[in-house]
């Protein structure tokens, strides 16, 4: 896409882009599974198309036992391996790494917080670079590319469509955080 052209031009239509976009791009969640797997999407899109990633994206929850935080917290070695030889999924060491231990990380939220999405909330609203330096501090593998495009599809950021598409005023009616003042 060249800088004039966005998501929303682009999307609406295609089998893999369209459904993403016209669904789930900028609305709100809370659920931590779909948090963690929105996360775990973002940090395996890095150096890569989200084309490759949404085709990939049934590979991954079944890699990944449909994102149970408690469940990848859990993974050992055996499981490090067999996610390293899985074509289902990227297969980078360092972001299996980072998916194995950002799970254990989301469980010591809940004990401060009692969720991922409280946590999140609890940092609401700050501007892009001070969300980087957040997650930065918390989660592996979570550059500014990673943690904007994580905060803008689940609605925390705004940016994810113009308003003049027609997914713009369905989220709108959702009230996503980045509408609101805390």
């Amino acid at each position: 896409m060249n800088a004039a052209t966005t998501y929303c031009d682009v999307a609406p239509g295609h089998p893999w882009h369209g459904p993403y976009h016209d669904r789930e791009y900028g609305f709100p969640i809370d659920d931590e599974s779909a948090l963690f797997e929105r996360l775990i999407l973002e940090i395996n899109q890095a150096g890569l198309s989200w084309l490759t990633i949404l085709k990939k994206r049934e590979g991954f929850r079944a890699a990944y036992h449909g994102f149970e935080v408690d469940r990848v917290a859990r993974y050992g070695e055996r499981d490090r391996a067999r996610l390293l030889g899985d074509a289902g999924i990227i297969r980078n060491r360092l972001k299996v790494n980072a998916a194995i231990e950002n799970a254990r990380r989301v469980k010591l939220l809940r004990r401060e917080h009692g969720s991922f999405a409280a946590w999140i909330a609890a940092h609401h609203p700050r501007d892009k670079a001070e969300w980087v330096k957040v997650f930065k501090k918390t989660f592996l593998f979570t550059g500014g590319e990673i943690v904007g495009e994580f905060l803008m599809s689940i609605g925390y950021l705004p940016g994810a469509h113009r308003e003049d598409c027609p997914v713009y005023p369905r989220i709108a009616r959702r009230r996503p955080p980045w509408l609101t003042e805390k």
